[in-house]
């Protein structure tokens, strides 16, 4: 019997069909993987739910998707062939949308049609003016036709979508790229601050090719939604990096006495690790770095868990897995967690709701090199911790030098919530605790 398969949660609200693994015709096993999709923060496949033979494909390749959509159909082994009629599902008849929850907004179900973008058309003068108009604001949207992702995206942006015109979407609805297009326009109007040029001045890209033979490689979805979201923070967010060093000499020591005992157990017990327990713990101490601006300034969002993002460089891109309680962790659970969403990172496999819910983040470079870095606060995150290679230099000890271990120590943090003292308070406690990892037991 032919049944048609759908897309089932990813866990965002769409992603890209990027590669097709199946041909029709073709026979699948249970679980095996089909379809490559690529949202904004990873890669994942799709299983086949069961054994049977794919027929025919109901997306190609560059195809949008989200939970409910049509993915393919199928012939079951149990019984039946690709001959018998298709069920109400098929692909044959006009795709339906995904089932509602019985407490899903109406907005919720405008975000489940499925109707396709019209191709975008040339604004209009009036439809400049009006975008010309329009204003930012932090207060919440009035009734407009948008989808929960687009107003999602307009809380994060400050921008009141009652004062956009018409969207390029089905009756007028607003899209994120409407959204994006009427953020673009406002920083193209606002004039420099300092007499230069103003982003709408900016000078036309040159052409690279009059000095030389150039190549064009596309970017990956990850790569070009990590250059935006780093984009944002950084227009977003005044940051100030606070450098220091650690000496990790007695806790490089106790590493190397438990390696032996965590590779016995299929783990890898790294600094990172060590550094991630200690810096959940100081998070717990120091709240204001584990907290987040409210949109009106008026609150700080203090956070009564310790998520901890770990970068992780991949062939497609930064991604941050994301330590869920970390706090909460003994140091073997954290080894584990941290080996297992770094092999799934690297393999495209991590889960989205992996990669979502972190507080503060840690990113190292130590093993690949250099002495320091800024690392870019993830806003709505308030800061930032990097971790370069740790180097052996001659230490006074009172009456002599003597080689030490030092890490070090690069805090990038949002200025409007925390000051330089309450940085370097920072940076000094996280060292002191590294320097005599015991301190966490007392």
């Amino acid at each position: 019997m032919t049944k048609s398969v759908k897309v089932p949660d990813l866990g965002v609200d769409a992603a890209e069909v990027i590669e097709l693994l199946v041909t029709p015709g073709e026979t699948v096993k249970k679980e095996q993987p089909i379809a490559v999709l690529e949202s904004d923060k990873a890669s994942l496949e799709l299983p086949a739910p069961e054994d049977g033979v794919l027929t025919s494909w109901s997306v190609s390749v560059g195809t949008s998707v989200k939970e409910g959509d049509a993915l393919c159909e199928m012939d079951s082994a149990d019984g039946g062939s690709s001959a018998e009629k298709p069920d109400a599902a098929s692909s044959d008849k006009p795709m339906e949308k995904a089932p509602q929850a019985d407490n899903a907004s109406e907005d919720d179900s405008e975000a489940n049609e499925a109707a396709e973008k019209s191709p975008p058309e040339t604004k209009a003068p009036a439809k400049q003016e009006a975008l010309k108009q329009a204003e930012f604001s932090s207060g919440p949207s009035k009734a407009v036709h948008a989808g929960p992702a687009v107003r999602r995206l307009a809380r994060e942006l400050g921008v009141d979508l009652a004062a956009l015109p018409s969207g390029q979407g089905p009756n007028g609805r607003l899209l994120k790229e409407d959204v994006h297009a009427w953020v673009k326009s406002r920083i193209s109007q606002a004039p420099a601050s300092s007499g230069g040029l103003s982003m709408g001045e900016l000078p036309p890209e040159p052409d690279y090719s009059k000095w030389g033979e150039i190549e064009l490689t596309p970017r990956s979805r990850i790569q070009r939604k990590t250059a935006e979201n780093l984009s944002r923070s950084s227009l977003m967010v005044p940051q100030v990096t606070q450098f220091d060093v650690a000496d990790i000499t007695e806790l490089e020591a106790f590493r190397l006495t438990q390696r032996d005992r965590f590779k016995a157990d299929g783990l890898s017990l790294t600094m990172t690790a060590l550094v991630a327990k200690t810096v959940a713990y100081v998070l717990r101490e120091m709240p204001q770095f584990n907290a987040s601006l409210s949109r009106d300034g008026e609150n700080l969002v203090l956070k009564q868990y310790v998520n901890l993002g770990i970068a992780v460089d991949t062939p497609n891109g930064l991604v941050v897995p994301v330590l869920h309680n970390a706090d909460r962790m003994s140091l073997r659970e954290i080894a584990e967690q941290l080996g297992r969403m770094a092999e799934q990172a690297r393999a495209g496999k991590l889960p989205p709701a992996a990669m979502q819910g972190a507080s503060f983040t840690i990113s190292s470079l130590g093993g690949i090199g250099g002495t320091a870095f800024t690392p870019l606060v993830n806003w709505p995150e308030v800061g930032i911790l990097g971790l370069s290679r740790a180097v052996k230099a001659p230490v006074w000890n009172g009456s002599a030098f003597e080689p030490r271990l030092q890490l070090p120590l690069s805090l990038s943090y949002d200025h409007r919530v925390i000051d330089g003292a309450a940085a370097a308070r920072f940076t000094t406690r996280l060292g002191a605790l590294l320097a005599d990892i015991r301190q966490l037991l007392v």
